[in-house]
């Protein structure tokens, strides 16, 4: 039983620096948002997930905070924030913020009060250790962002604890302290009327870095549950976690209702299908029957225990037409059908700013065109290393976190109408094809396409808690599967080549009638024992 208004919600996630610039500095910001409310409002989301605002040295575009209850004067001031509430929630749309608290930023005043003395009583907020020996760092664990996950610190003698930059050192959960002041805060924002929070690498609170265990800890589930005991357990709030080292097991364990933990994670299993080794910067090339295995069996194992997030994009990720799509003569064909698998499965729809107009991935011809910390950190330490300059730009090209990050295209003006000035990053060159105004006067584009998913989201029940039954499972090129209840049967075909395929189909679908919700291509009204689908055609029909 479904009971949750954010079971048949849909999310719309912005980040902020890129959406929309208001007072032309070259960053996006809280106004620029507020400016853009109609627009979302058209499409038909009713969940905004801001990424973080807070006031930030911006060392990783704000996920590095140095206060979590200011808003950093590039993106606006807190009666922005508190503005940009007000209006939002005036076109029934909540915010969920986006909230770090397995990190802070080096400038936060707990890690410059932890920082001035081995006795203040800041120091033991964060992860302390006094060196080897001969001086070397504690152990040999390494940081994301590349490196060393230690960083010594002059004035102490000690290294502290850094699981990404170094000016990102992480929070110590081990200490109670820590959990009055994160839930202080969580609670002050949640006054606010704010609608949720998306928890960024939530899964990592839980570490014992003495043992080198960082991921899915043992602590970790016992301090989710205190968390959410002292703070939004009880409120109807949207909470989902960011969880790179999720299985479907784990995921019960983090949204199973009973366990009063989060209302569901972010699992990466078929984002990480294209990283050869689980190394992004080795990526190889899309394989459509292991994505197939991989969301039919999350959809599968949640189907009665637990909740799915939806998403093929975010700020970290590259832009999926280009990945899994086809970003040249196919690409409204492809962003379409891309849409139309994701949004008939089981869980809560994400959209990122310009999923919508079927925005592609960005490839600058020179690293210095690239703006993120973990790109750089990467291309210069392997450079370094004696891999080619070629190769590292190809993999840049594929999967930096810029991809996502170049500016939203609103029009064919300069800076694709996102600023009158020049951008913090550059605008992809496509702008002139690709952008809202656009999309917004063709009838067929992909914006309307994901207008009328979202629709039909609300319209059948189905959709949102229905049964998930896989269709040709071995089938090399076509996605299928149904979504039924003791009602109704919709059936979704997903065409993820450039050729034309041709299907025979199961004896129980053959002959039956269809009355088509969505498609990309003319609609078929009845199946026979065989169906032709043209490249990355997709559709979903009712079975009559």
């Amino acid at each position: 039983m479904l009971t949750n208004w954010w079971h048949d919600a849909v999310v719309y996630q912005i980040y902020p620096r890129s959406f929309c610039d208001s007072n032309n500095d070259g960053i996006g910001d809280l106004q620029g948002i507020i400016s853009k409310l109609d627009y979302l409002q058209n499409l038909g989301i009713n969940v905004i997930w801001l990424s973080p605002v807070y006031r930030s040295p911006m060392d990783d575009n704000g996920y590095d905070i140095s206060d979590y209850q200011d808003i950093a004067p590039e993106f606006g001031t807190m009666a922005d924030m508190l503005q940009l509430l007000d209006e939002a929630k005036y076109r029934g749309i909540r915010i969920i913020m986006d909230l770090v608290v397995n990190h802070t930023s080096d400038e936060h005043p707990w890690f410059v009060a932890a920082q001035s003395s081995i006795d203040n009583p800041y120091r033991d907020y964060y992860v302390w250790r006094k060196p080897n020996a001969d001086g070397t760092p504690p152990d040999d664990q390494g940081s994301l962002f590349g490196g060393s996950a230690w960083q010594y610190d002059e004035q102490s003698g000690e290294y502290y604890y850094h699981l990404f930059s170094k000016r990102q050192p992480d929070l110590n959960w081990e200490n109670p302290a820590v959990h009055q002041a994160v839930f202080d805060m969580m609670n002050w924002w949640i006054d606010k009327g704010i609608g949720g929070f998306r928890l960024d690498v939530i899964d990592l609170i839980g570490k014992e870095v003495d043992k080198g265990i960082t991921g899915n800890g043992p602590n970790l589930h016992p301090l989710l549950q205190k968390m959410s005991q002292s703070t939004f357990g009880n409120k109807s709030l949207l909470t989902v976690g960011e969880t790179w080292g999720a299985t479907p097991e784990i995921a019960k364990l983090f949204s199973a209702e009973q366990r009063n933990e989060l209302s569901m994670v972010f699992q990466f299993e078929h984002i990480t299908l294209t990283w050869g080794n689980g190394d992004k910067w080795q990526p190889i090339d899309f394989n459509l029957p292991a994505l197939k295995q991989v969301l039919t069996k999350w959809q599968v194992e949640l189907e009665n225990e637990g909740w799915n997030s939806l998403f093929w994009n975010n700020h970290d990720l590259p832009r999926i037409v280009s990945k899994y799509g086809d970003e040249g003569q196919y690409r409204v064909k492809s962003a379409k059908m891309l849409a139309t698998t994701l949004h008939f499965m089981k869980g809560t729809p994400y959209i990122y700013q310009g999923e919508e107009i079927g925005m592609t991935n960005v490839a600058f011809d020179s690293i210095d065109d690239y703006r993120d910390i973990e790109t750089l950190n990467f291309y210069h330490e392997r450079t370094a290393n004696g891999v080619s300059e070629e190769t590292m730009l190809a993999a840049v090209h594929e999967n930096s976190r810029d991809n996502a990050r170049t500016p939203m295209q609103w029009d064919s003006s300069d800076y694709a109408g996102f600023s009158t000035s020049q951008p913090w990053i550059k605008v992809n060159p496509n702008y002139p094809e690709i952008n809202v105004d656009e999309a917004l006067h063709d009838t067929q584009s992909i914006f309307y396409h994901y207008q009328r998913l979202i629709e039909l989201r609300r319209a059948f029940p189905l959709i949102v808690g229905g049964r998930f039954v896989p269709l040709l499972e071995q089938h090399e090129q076509v996605f299928a599967y149904i979504r039924e209840d003791d009602h109704q049967q919709i059936v979704v075909m997903n065409n993820f080549s450039d050729q034309t395929v041709e299907i025979i189909l199961p004896d129980a679908l053959a002959h039956c009638g269809l009355e088509t919700l969505i498609n990309n291509y003319e609609p078929h009204v009845q199946f026979t024992n065989k169906l032709l689908l043209q490249p990355y055609e997709s559709f979903a029909a009712l079975i009559v």
